[in-house]
């Protein structure tokens, strides 16, 4: 493979940013298994933990401008939640308890499994007392305050903006913004827009926002004359946007021939039913489950350390081939991924994380975050995309498709229903808890998360309850609005829909009522 730790990191051949999305949909109270509250516990430990463990570890080397982290207003509320902080310690202490089980079985292998997954449940206990006692917040917060990570914004729930009315969409942007101030100390100038996506006009909302910078999928850029090594001002706007670079970020993310699919990593999609722990490796991509060999820990650290130079070397070539085709002049790569890709789907993802944060400097790439991106590389000409997403086919089929019709025409017409109320009370009335809650319920019913499971039919059942009880909470705070009903009976309904639905407390309903 070509070497380029050669370099001089005072000429850096071009800069590389790497964005991580972080986005759980609000699962506190709606059930454990197998989605549900496991879901967030999973990624809690496996991903989030360990990837700001890897942050941390380098920031104490005095390194900065790491990486570029969304975090979602909806999953910054569940990793501040107190009832969801005490379940997760119960939760981490339950694994440890299985690890020794399986540590113990009279099986040689499964005993040699039990003593890793022992070793590595007490390192998520140590890493949840060490950063998260206090919540999520001031785990970000420190990483952020020192200069390390770049933290994203973005909408209060992961709605699907361009679904929303205009008036909707910025005012759940303003709030999520506003919510990132109330946690972090500072309102983010980054933002995610959720799935990607992106229509005409949004740019409006975005600068009304004060949003200076987003990055939005390459074929988003591309098919309106755009390319993905140099930032772009949006529409008529001052934002600046830059786009997801495919053919570096899918060397990671290929279904097909993806690192995680490797042979020695650890595979995801079969378990030990008895222990509930993943113990195989890949072993090979049409291998039954039953016959994949055991997981060799010592394997995968060899196969890390070529996948991570095959990356550095893909990097270095795209910037290479960028600097030439621009007489010169260095230009930019940003790879983004989900973060619960490290370390929940991909287990050896985070370590692979630390590997190229270490190895691409070496190599002479400036490695940086979207916002020090843009100074480096200011954007000096305007691109107007068409609509596109992050999902299948790079546009909105997964939103839009005859899976979720019914499913989504509900959902518009309560939340045309819901504006009416609030409009008609709002703005006769100061802050109202019924409208503050019912416009809370209505967004948690409006994330993508639920109409991208039914179109892939992933826990499609999961999501349409959870579409089904949104919406009986927004019905029954309806009737009592629109019905005047007694002021007891309606406290009544609040307060049982806020006991399990109340992730942000800030939420003021009159910001959605037209002017």
């Amino acid at each position: 493979m070509t070497s380029h730790r050669g370099n001089d990191e005072r000429t850096p051949i071009g800069t590389f940013c790497l964005v991580l999305h972080s986005h759980l949909p609000w699962l506190a109270h709606h059930g454990t298994w197998p989605v549900g509250e496991e879901w967030l516990h999973q990624a809690w430990a496996d991903s989030y933990a360990r990837v700001i463990d890897v942050a941390s570890r380098l920031a104490s080397e005095g390194r900065k401008n790491l990486f570029t982290l969304g975090i979602t207003p909806v999953l910054a509320a569940q990793l501040d939640d107190s009832y969801l902080l005490r379940e997760h310690e119960r939760w981490l202490s339950d694994r440890l308890i299985r690890a020794v089980d399986l540590a113990n079985s009279p099986v040689a292998t499964r005993r040699s499994a039990g003593h890793l997954a022992f070793a590595e449940a007490q390192s998520s206990i140590d890493l949840f007392q060490q950063n998260w006692q206090s919540g999520g917040s001031p785990a970000f917060r420190s990483l952020h305050d020192v200069g390390a990570i770049e933290i994203l914004g973005g909408p209060l729930s992961h709605t699907f903006t361009p679904d929303l009315p205009h008036h909707v969409a910025a005012a759940t942007l303003g709030l999520g913004l506003d919510d990132a101030m109330l946690r972090l100390g500072s309102r983010p100038g980054g933002v995610w827009t959720p799935e990607c996506a992106y229509e005409p006009g949004l740019a409006n909302i975005f600068a009304n926002a004060h949003v200076s910078h987003l990055m939005l999928e390459g074929p988003t850029l591309k098919s309106a004359g755009a390319d993905t090594s140099s930032f772009w001002l949006l529409e008529d706007s001052d934002v600046a946007v830059v786009g997801r670079d495919l053919d570096v970020t899918y060397r990671v993310w290929s279904p097909r021939s993806g690192y995680p699919g490797g042979r020695w990593y650890r595979d995801f999609h079969s378990f030990d039913h008895e222990s509930g722990f993943r113990t195989n490796r890949v072993t090979g991509q049409h291998i039954p489950p039953e016959a994949k060999a055991m997981y060799d820990v010592e394997r995968a650290n060899g196969a890390l350390r070529a996948d991570a130079q095959d990356f550095v070397d893909v990097v270095c070539s795209r910037l290479t081939d960028i600097k030439h085709n621009q007489n010169g002049n260095p230009g930019v790569v940003v790879a983004a991924y989900d973060t619960e890709l490290f370390g929940h789907w991909w287990h050896e993802g985070p370590e692979w994380l630390e590997l190229i944060l270490r190895m691409l400097p070496e190599a002479g790439v400036r490695v940086t975050t979207l916002q020090d991106a843009l100074l480096h590389h200011p954007a000096e000409q305007r691109v107007y995309p068409q609509s596109g997403s992050w999902g299948s086919g790079k546009d909105f089929r997964v939103w839009a498709g005859e899976e979720s019709l019914f499913d989504r025409r509900r959902l518009q017409s309560a939340l045309q229903r819901t504006l009416g109320a609030i409009h008609d009370t709002g703005s006769v009335t100061g802050r109202s808890p019924e409208n503050d809650q019912l416009m809370t319920s209505m967004l948690l019913a409006l994330a993508s998360d639920w109409v991208f499971m039914i179109a892939k039919d992933s826990a499609a059942n999961y999501a349409r309850s959870r579409i089904d009880g949104h919406l009986k909470d927004v019905d029954s705070l309806l009737r009592a609005i629109e019905g005047n009903a007694p002021r007891d009976a309606t406290r009544e309904i609040i307060e049982r829909v806020s006991r399990r639905d109340r992730p942000w407390g800030h939420l003021d309903a009159r910001a959605f009522t037209t002017v």
